[in-house]
């Protein structure tokens, strides 16, 4: 059984860490002061699994009135299972619902695609983050089902 728990603070994120630290730490080579960057704490995360075993995550950051969507994240092991659309969709009605009628991300360049299919633009030149090629992309509205 597939579950979505949603987690606010930094409190109860070994799970979502764990995650992270496997694919962008380990699989990717971002330095871990980079990853987990100190702004968790005031973040909204997504945390899937399946059958109790973690498996996707994702957060939300809001400053402004912007909400900005990152730190996606699917281990290795399952990704081209839909998880990674399942959290983008999640994170993008969570969004919506708290008066984010615009979400914006950082994607790195090879998953422009990824998200181009979910309804993101891109909106800046690419620029390096973490040493890795990203753009800025935004789109606009709910959910897209």
């Amino acid at each position: 059984m597939i579950t979505a728990e949603w987690f606010t603070g930094a409190d109860g994120l070994d799970a979502v860490h764990a995650i992270r630290r496997a694919v962008f730490v380990e699989e990717q080579g971002v330095p871990e002061e980079d990853e987990i960057d100190g702004t968790d704490a005031g973040a909204i995360h997504l945390l899937v699994s399946d059958g109790g075993v973690p498996v996707a995550t994702g957060r939300i950051l809001t400053d402004g009135g912007v909400f900005t969507l990152g730190r996606v994240a699917v281990m290795k092991d399952r990704r081209k299972e839909g998880y990674g659309d399942f959290v983008v969709r999640m994170l993008i009605r969570r969004a919506y619902e708290l008066g984010g009628r615009e979400q914006h991300l950082h994607s790195q360049t090879h998953a422009v695609g990824f998200y181009e299919k979910l309804g993101f633009n891109v909106v800046t030149d690419e620029y390096l983050d973490a040493g890795i090629p990203h753009v800025g992309m935004v789109r606009s509205g709910d959910v897209c089902l």
